[in-house]
């Protein structure tokens, strides 16, 4: 196990991460008859400070004893919603929201107040909110952790300059739970220099980038957990729906000994690790309490933990959005996720493609409904799985929401991406789609393109000369003179310096489907 995993499970520990499956934030009832008495509040999420997603119904929900009527007002609103608690002492209810007006900051109050008891939530503000979740890569703050994580590249000059106040970031606590969890902890930060160190840096970036072009407020709530694996996040219900991915990944889990597992008895890092890995667990604590919040979508770093999965990470990234998608009810919020970095997992072979078949198998996930790809084979560390430039990956993310999202469609959001290759004699060219080329091919180093290889009929690659001709690239390779297949990039770690002119890295490909 990797260092730098040891360090992130340690810091999963220190944050107070609960263990017990006994603990529930309220009591549940089965029936009418049981009626059990519960104090009046608001699920702990909802707190002053937060961002309210705007031009949607805000859901407010919480405890009252069985039978009373809580009533819901904004200051926007000039009117009161009435709630009832069920017999489980449990009310919901939702008010509506105005379109956000850029430039508008102007704080608000929500008043819940039921039988002369009140709770006001100040400092609210109306924009977008974003759930971003994964695992190390997300989770990973502005701040270094040393020696393990090293902070975003230039911390201290980012942070200094982090006065953003109309960001909101809420971390939601580390837990693993065996059921279904109603609350979640973390608390809603104000972004200021005092506060962005903790912030993620993924989420601070694409956050950053979104207040200063749409200017409206930005809300982050991050979830997500070091070393995670994605069955982790996914709900039963979703592992259920597909077969395939219930006979992988659930199936071996419920008939194991570990399902039976007192969480309790987690005791060392190895186990805790391999927790991790465990089916529903941080879904259950971690996003299931999150699924009344009203967001405009998913921002989603996840798959190291999912490294040797290859085809099968399809159907199961696949089958938690949908279930996010499902428990959130919000229609097909959008998904936008990172494909995995370079990292050459210690052991050298530069000709190893199990993560290239990772990076492939979440380039399927595409053919979702509204999803997109963040492409980052050009800032890579090969021997840090932790890479520090978390700036251009926000920024990336934050173009295929301009693009999808925010009704800016000539964003140019994706890098070169493959369409087609024709050769003559030993000399191939390579065609991509002519969205992806915005001003054209270029090399970010000013050198020529590097990681293509071409085969022929007896299935071995070759190293190939790529040479960038208008908006194609020719290979030539003296070792194959009928070539019949081409990989780009498609190996475990190779850092790539193929770009469009905007910056943005070739997506990684090949031709074949040869499992030699």
């Amino acid at each position: 196990m990797k260092r730098s995993f040891y360090a992130l499970l340690i810091l999963f520990c220190l944050s107070g991460a609960t263990l017990s499956n006994a603990d529930s934030y309220e009591k549940q009832i089965s029936s009418q008859e049981n009626v059990v008495e519960v104090e009046f509040s608001v699920a702990s999420i909802l707190q002053s400070n937060m961002v309210v997603q705007q031009a949607k119904p805000f859901t407010l929900w919480g405890t009252a004893p069985a039978g009373d009527t809580v009533f819901l007002a904004a200051d926007w609103t000039g009117t009161q919603v009435p709630a009832v608690a069920d017999a489980a002492g449990q009310w919901k209810g939702q008010l509506p929201v105005p379109a956000a007006q850029p430039n508008d900051f102007t704080p608000h109050a929500i008043t819940v107040f039921s039988k002369g008891k009140k709770i006001i939530l100040s400092n609210v503000l109306i924009g977008e909110v974003w759930l971003c979740s994964g695992q190390s890569n997300m989770d990973m703050e502005m701040k270094p952790q040393l020696p393990w994580l090293r902070g975003v590249l230039n911390h201290e000059e980012e942070i200094a300059a982090a006065n953003h106040p109309a960001i909101r970031l809420i971390n939601i606590e580390n837990s693993f739970k065996k059921e279904p969890q109603a609350n979640a902890k973390g608390t809603w930060l104000v972004c200021s220099p005092e506060t962005a160190g903790d912030f993620s840096g993924v989420a601070y970036f694409y956050g950053r980038e979104l207040l200063q072009k749409l200017k409206v407020p930005i809300g982050l709530v991050v979830a997500s957990v070091g070393g995670s694996a994605c069955q982790a996040w996914a709900s039963r219900e979703a592992l259920q729906t597909d077969p395939v991915v219930k006979a992988k990944y659930l199936t071996p889990y419920d008939l194991s000994p570990q399902a039976k597992e007192n969480l309790d008895s987690i005791k060392t890092l190895e186990k805790l690790f391999e927790v991790l890995e465990r089916p529903t667990l941080l879904y259950n604590a971690m996003i299931h309490p999150l699924k009344n919040l009203s967001v405009k979508g998913f921002l989603w770093y996840q798959g190291e933990s999912n490294k040797k999965d290859g085809s099968a990470y399809t159907r199961l990234c696949t089958a938690m959005l949908q279930g996010w998608r499902k428990d959130f009810a919000q229609g097909d919020l959008p998904f936008y996720f990172v494909q995995v970095t370079p990292y050459n997992w210690e052991e050298k072979d530069s000709t190893l493609t199990y993560y290239a078949k990772l990076r492939e198998a979440q380039e399927a996930v595409l053919q979702v409904k509204n999803t997109g790809m963040a492409v980052t084979m050009d800032i890579g560390e090969v021997n840090d799985i932790h890479p520090r430039n978390k700036k251009d990956v926000g920024i990336r993310l934050a173009k295929i929401a301009f693009a999808k999202t925010y009704g800016q469609p000539e964003t140019v959001h994706q890098g070169p991406t493959f369409q087609s290759f024709t050769w003559k004699g030993n000399t191939v060219r390579i065609s991509f789609r002519k969205e992806s080329l915005g001003s054209g091919l270029t090399t970010s180093d000013g050198l020529a393109p590097k990681h293509f290889y071409v085969a022929g009929n007896d299935q071995v690659f070759y190293p190939a000369t790529a040479e960038i001709v208008r908006d194609q690239i020719w290979l030539t390779s003296e070792k194959v003179k009928k070539p019949v297949a081409v990989r780009y990039a498609f190996t475990n770690f190779p850092v790539t310096n193929l770009a469009n002119k905007e910056g943005l890295p070739a997506q990684p490909f090949r031709t074949d489907s040869w499992e030699k």
